[in-house]
This record gives C-alpha cells, sequence and structure tokens, in this order.
C-alpha cells in the first residue's frame, strides 16, 4: 500500500507536470532531497524517478506561458557562472571517468534549481517549495527524532541515502530544515498547528543530537547565537533556548558525551586529525594546480602522495571550503562563498525595503529563516563533504525568488510611472544585482 501511494504520487505528479510544470519541479525536488522511491518504497529502487519528473517539467516549460527569467540577482548569476566553471575544471580532473559521474549528478541538480525558479512566480508557488524542501527532510527528521527519545540516544540516526545518506550529512541537512520550519510556523494562525510544529522541530533537534554528528553541534551553536542576537525578546528566547537543552540532553548516553567531548581534544582523534591531512592536500593542490583545482572526486591515494605523501590514508575533504578548493581550485572557492554572501545580503536589503509592510513580512520572514539554515551549512558544512547538496541552493533560490515576488507590487507601481518599462520588465524578475 505504502509503494502503490508512491508511486502514484511520483507518477501523477510528473504526468500532472506536464501541464502545471511547476508541480513536476516539486516532485523532482522530493526526488532529489528524499529519493522516496529508495528510501520509502524500496521496491521501486529502479524506477527512474528522477529522469521522469525531471522529463515532464522540461516538457512542460517549453509549451507553458507561466514562466519568467530565472537570473534573479547576483546570486543566481553567480550560481550559473560556478557550474560552468566546474564544466571548464571537468577535463583537468585526475581521474576523468569518476568525476564526469559527479559532474552529471551535480548538473542536474542546478539546471532543475534554474527550472524551478523559472516556473515559481507566486507566493504559494514559493511556501509549496518550501514544505516540499521541508517535508523531503523533515519527514525523516521527525522520525529519527522519536527513535533517538524512544532509545534514549543509544544508537546513530542515519539518513535516506544519496548527498545525506550518512549520519553527519543528515544532520546538517536536519539542521537546516529547522528555521524552515519555524517560518511555516510563523505563517500558521491555528495554535493546534503552531504547536504540531514546535514538536516537529524539536524532534528534528532530537535526530540532530542522535546522529552524534559534531559539526552538526557546532552549526546548532552558531545558528542559536544568530538567532538570539537577532530576534526579538532576547531574554525569552534565551530562555527557550535554555529550556531546549534541558529538554533534550538528558536524553543522551555517556557515549554521545564522550563523543563531543573530543572537539576539545582533536590532536588525539584520529579521524580530526585525517581531516587536517586532507585540507593540507586540498590547499597543496590548489597552489599547484591554479586556477582549476583537480576536478571531481580528488581524495584519492595518487593525488594524496603527491600533495600529502606524509598521510597515512586518503580520505574525504570533509569540509564544504577544501572539497570546492581542491576540487575546482581558488577561482571555484571564490564563486562559492560569493553565491552563499550575495544571497545573503539580498536577504538583508529586503528586510530592510519590508519595513513597515506587514501585507509582505511573510517574505522577511522566508529570508531571515533562509539566513540561519545557510549558517548552519556553513557551519556544520565546515567538516563534511556536501558542496553539491541541495538544500543550500534550495535556500539561496528561496531568498531570490522572495524578494522578486515581495517587490513586485512596487515594481510594477514604478513601471507605470517611466514610459516604456512596463513592457520591458514584463514577465521578469528584478534586474541582476
Amino acid at each position: 500500500m505504502r509503494d502503490l501511494l508512491v508511486l502514484a504520487l511520483l507518477l501523477g505528479g510528473s504526468l500532472y507536470g506536464l501541464r502545471a510544470p511547476w508541480v513536476g519541479a516539486m516532485v523532482w525536488t522530493w526526488v532529489s532531497l528524499a529519493s522516496p522511491h529508495v528510501s520509502i518504497a524500496w521496491s521501486l529502487s529502479s524506477l527512474p524517478a528522477g529522469l521522469i519528473s525531471a522529463a515532464c517539467t522540461l516538457v512542460g516549460l517549453l509549451v507553458t506561458r507561466e514562466r519568467q527569467n530565472p537570473m534573479l540577482g547576483a546570486s543566481m548569476w553567480l550560481l550559473l557562472v560556478f557550474v560552468l566553471w566546474t564544466t571548464v575544471t571537468l577535463p583537468f580532473s585526475f581521474h576523468f571517468d569518476s568525476s564526469f559521474d559527479l559532474w552529471v549528478r551535480s548538473i542536474k541538480i542546478w539546471v532543475m534549481l534554474f527550472v524551478t525558479v523559472a516556473l515559481i512566480d507566486t507566493r504559494k508557488k514559493l511556501d509549496v517549495f518550501v514544505w516540499v524542501c521541508v517535508l523531503s527532510i523533515g519527514f525523516f527528521g521527525f522520525k529519527g527524532g522519536l527513535f533517538t527519545i524512544a532509545t534514549g540516544g543509544g544508537y546513530r540516526v542515519w539518513g535516506p541515502g544519496g548527498f545525506i545518506g550518512g549520519n553527519n550529512e543528515f544532520a546538517v541537512a536536519m539542521l537546516m530544515t529547522i528555521p524552515l520550519l519555524r517560518y511555516l510556523q510563523m505563517q500558521m494562525t491555528n495554535k493546534w498547528a503552531q504547536h504540531f510544529m514546535t514538536i516537529w522541530m524539536l524532534a528534528t533537534a532530537a535526530a540532530v543530537l542522535g546522529s552524534q554528528s559534531r559539526g552538526a553541534l557546532l552549526g546548532i551553536g552558531a545558528m542559536t547565537f544568530f538567532l538570539w542576537t537577532k530576534g526579538k525578546g532576547k531574554f525569552k528566547s534565551l530562555i527557550l533556548i535554555v529550556a531546549t537543552v534541558f529538554l533534550l540532553l538528558p536524553f543522551m548516553p555517556d557515549t554521545w558525551w564522550d563523543r563531543m567531548a573530543t572537539i576539545g581534544t582533536y590532536q588525539e582523534d584520529e579521524s580530526a586529525m585525517g581531516r587536517f591531512d586532507a585540507w593540507g592536500m586540498a590547499w597543496q593542490l590548489a597552489k599547484d594546480r591554479f586556477p582549476f583545482g583537480g576536478g571531481f572526486m580528488v581524495s584519492t591515494r595518487d593525488v594524496f602522495a603527491i600533495y600529502a605523501p606524509t598521510a597515512q590514508q586518503n580520505r574525504a575533504a570533509h569540509s564544504i571550503y577544501f572539497q570546492i578548493l581542491g576540487e575546482h581550485g581558488w577561482a571555484g572557492l571564490t564563486l562559492f562563498l560569493a553565491i552563499g554572501l550575495t544571497a545573503w545580503f539580498r536577504a538583508g536589503q529586503l528586510i530592510k525595503k519590508l519595513k513597515g509592510q506587514p501585507d509582505q513580512q511573510w517574505a522577511a520572514d522566508l529570508v531571515r529563516m533562509c539566513q540561519v539554515s545557510l549558517i548552519g551549512f556553513a557551519a556544520g558544512g565546515a567538516f563534511l563533504s556536501l558542496a553539491y547538496f541541495d538544500m543550500p541552493y534550495n535556500c539561496v533560490a528561496m531568498i531570490a525568488l522572495a524578494y522578486a515576488i515581495a517587490l513586485k507590487p512596487q515594481m510594477a507601481a514604478h513601471s507605470k510611472t517611466v514610459p516604456g518599462l512596463s513592457e520591458s520588465i514584463k514577465g521578469q524578475g528584478p534586474a541582476p544585482g
């Protein structure tokens, strides 16, 4: 029954995407983030769900009139340049075949993200996009939280597969989902719905702790500090944070406390020292192969033998920053950082522009929570090879879309006062910048 329901949602949503391609884009997002045909309906593991949803969406995109220019601001332009740069670095890969496979996988995500942005032109569609992202990760986060509480944190919580199959990667994905859950809660008026969202956030936070990820713990600290410094009612927020900590931490066993304690004694941790070897290798590689780096998948023995000969073994980069640096060089790292920074400042600009406009505060709420998610990714991702995961790019897209949709009435009003401007912006988002 479960498998039939998943199959109906996948095929029905994809086929409906021929008529309403934005729905097909939502199905693609679900498949890309959660792989429900594998993680939920195991008998459908051979179904090419991604291909079906993407094909229907692209066909629908060609025939629909409800589309816009996806280049909404500097962050989207920088993302396009970054995508092109990874294509430029591909021929310089040490191992072209394995690099090509990861490039294809990443290109699919980025191309479909641009398609999704082109198809989302209303607040309703944008909220559905947020819901799909939240449900894709939050479903497993809710389950993982209940599992953590039921077992007293005695077992680790693992992800559904793909980029977030590991416990550390899944922890960061859940961490990024919590602020989006908070955004959805802020838009609700029903008290019972709000209470359920609180339970959902607490369960997801418990699952993050249950993953026993040290990087995620640092991400929690960074996100909490940002929320406290930027939020209203700092004393109430502090009380809530302390209460949450005292509510969840007692469930964690001695093994969890022992693992978290290694953050302060990293010199004695073989895993931590191995990450330093991987970071040093990426640094030396980027300097030697300026500006292209070594292409995708450089964490192999032969590459380590050249650039980290004293390392005891080859390891993945275990850092989004050193991963990009080693694979795409200094130019790639600059673009990667610029995407996040421009999205961050774009969100800040929108928050300022919407002050005194209560009917558009939903957009300010969304971009503020996206900022929190990006902080979680920036902090937790510092210790994980998660540079090509969908969620941070989805958050960048949400910020760009919220800016375009929330300011659309102002742009329309302004266009009436400037001859010829109305036609020039018709069907377009805001100018790059």
